[in-house]
């Protein structure tokens, strides 16, 4: 097995080249944004420690997919993906509070409201006739996602200000209805 770096309690993911974790292998224990000069595919994946977001394209663009520590033999028909993971990121370990505006429109216009915990649906719990369209993330980090009920597509957002999802995720008017925090990553 190749190491991309000594193994620490920060955390690590091994990536396989093949299903059921055979074949070359490389391990990560930080951001990786380009696999293919290390692994020529990517099949299955061992989460040592830590959380982890991998996309589907290099960058950490295009599909997302949340793994913590665990085993995955076969990610590619479990998540329906129709590529091998191409790049990952490590989800930095948080303590303290969760707190995230949302807007009901772009550019922080619209409806504002402060979240603090879990929401499974936007539109239930506060009454709203869609999803937001912008946040400020002010601590903690989130997984978002595009239905109610923490269904469909998601995506990983770190402390900052994202002031147009449309840009980010490359469609029309893209909205988020559900959202969750990311916690107990780090045993």
């Amino acid at each position: 097995m190749l190491l991309a770096q000594g193994f620490c309690t920060m955390g690590g993911i091994i990536f396989f080249e093949d299903r059921n974790f055979k074949g070359h292998s490389y391990e990560w224990t930080s951001d990786c944004s380009d696999m293919a000069p290390f692994l020529a595919r990517c099949h299955s994946c061992r989460v040592e420690s830590g959380c982890w977001m991998v996309y589907d394209r290099p960058n950490f663009m295009g599909n997302q997919y949340f793994v913590r520590r665990g085993e995955y033999a076969d990610y590619m028909s479990m998540w329906g993906m129709s590529e091998w993971v191409k790049s990952c990121r490590l989800i930095p370990m948080h303590r303290g509070p969760y707190r995230t505006r949302i807007y009901g429109r772009e550019n922080f216009m619209g409806q504002m409201m402060e979240i603090m915990d879990d929401c499974d649906s936007v539109t239930e719990r506060y009454h709203w006739s869609s999803g937001f369209m912008s946040c400020h993330v002010l601590d903690g980090h989130w997984l978002l996602y595009e239905m109610p009920h923490y269904k469909g597509r998601m995506w990983y957002f770190q402390p900052g200000e994202y002031r147009n999802f449309r840009e980010m995720v490359g469609t029309g008017s893209m909205r988020f209805m559900s959202m969750r925090r990311i916690l107990d990553c780090w045993y």
